[in-house]
């Protein structure tokens, strides 16, 4: 199993007072009405679409090679909500990592978990996949809350980050593995936990193929997917946590269990995996994110995206 950080006093130096204040005031930001989160967040998000040029410009790229039959003034309009979602996704790590149990069910409805009851009934193995929304942080602390399992995550360089965001998981997990680690997510998945899994970032030219994802016909996509599939044989249940319009909440969306993956190849795989990701990403669209590089790894002799 992966070795998690603790706290250690070596946290408390001076390099880290910074980042201890950026704690105390995301901290005290998120102390304040729910409604007064959401007007602050996406007010952050449109500053931040004015001080982040180069992650618009990514955003921009990223529709534009998705969606081509986008118009301009669509796309543009989609931009300016994903930076608000930006600001939003910010404050809401915040509330995933400090909110109590009460406060974070407040503000959700869920819906879709008998569709895990049968499989925890079992007690089969679930590849839970948890994509890249904003909401990711928050999505998984309230999914944890109702059935806990084990994230998945890439250290931190900033090791009271790393420690911070550990902890923060940890209030709704059991554990949590390196990203690398997937002799580690196959014991856990054949021993019947929960794996929160990822696959819809670009990982390098190493653990990848190359499959279609929206419009864009040579996307990276990891090939992990189809080496846990083949050899942990989990179910495959995807879901969403999608804010609602207006500052009224969240919704925690759980659906069905996928028991049948091909596994013809790695690309056999990974191209269905991104089918439902497709699926997953149209459900809140604005929420998804697009400021990631995700097509920066070409196959050899095509010109870089950005």
């Amino acid at each position: 199993m992966t070795q998690l950080p603790s706290f250690t006093r070596s946290l408390l130096h001076p390099r880290y007072w910074l980042t201890w204040l950026g704690i105390a005031i995301l901290y005290l930001v998120v102390l304040q009405p729910y409604p007064v989160i959401y007007r602050l967040g996406t007010v952050l998000g449109r500053i931040a679409m004015h001080v982040m040029k180069h992650r618009v410009h990514i955003a921009e790229r990223n529709l534009a090679l998705c969606f081509p039959e986008m118009t301009e003034q669509a796309r543009a309009a989609l931009v300016r909500k994903n930076f608000e979602s930006v600001g939003m996704g910010l404050l809401e790590t915040g509330m995933a990592w400090f909110w109590p149990d009460w406060r974070i069910a407040r503000w959700f409805t869920v819906t879709g978990l008998e569709h895990l009851q049968p499989l925890r009934a079992e007690k089969r193995g679930v590849l839970l996949i948890g994509l890249h929304f904003l909401t990711l942080e928050l999505g998984a602390r309230i999914f944890g809350m109702h059935n806990p399992g084990i994230g998945v995550y890439r250290p931190n360089d900033n090791k009271l980050i790393d420690w911070l965001q550990t902890w923060g998981r940890m209030r709704s997990n059991k554990t949590m593995l390196d990203r690398k680690d997937l002799k580690g997510m196959i014991r856990a998945l054949k021993q019947g936990e929960i794996i929160w899994y990822a696959p819809d970032h670009d990982y390098g030219p190493r653990s990848s193929v190359f499959v279609p994802f929206f419009a864009m016909e040579n996307a990276a996509t990891t090939s992990g997917s189809y080496l846990l599939a083949k050899v942990a044989k989990p179910a495959i249940v995807p879901f969403v946590a999608r804010r609602r319009e207006g500052g009224k909440g969240y919704e925690l969306i759980i659906q069905p269990a996928e028991l049948s993956v091909p596994l013809d190849d790695e690309a056999t795989t990974a191209t269905w995996m991104n089918a439902l990701v497709e699926q997953n990403v149209l459900l809140a669209p604005d929420q998804y994110m697009w400021l990631h590089r995700r097509f920066k790894t070409r196959p050899e002799g095509e010109p870089a995206l950005y």
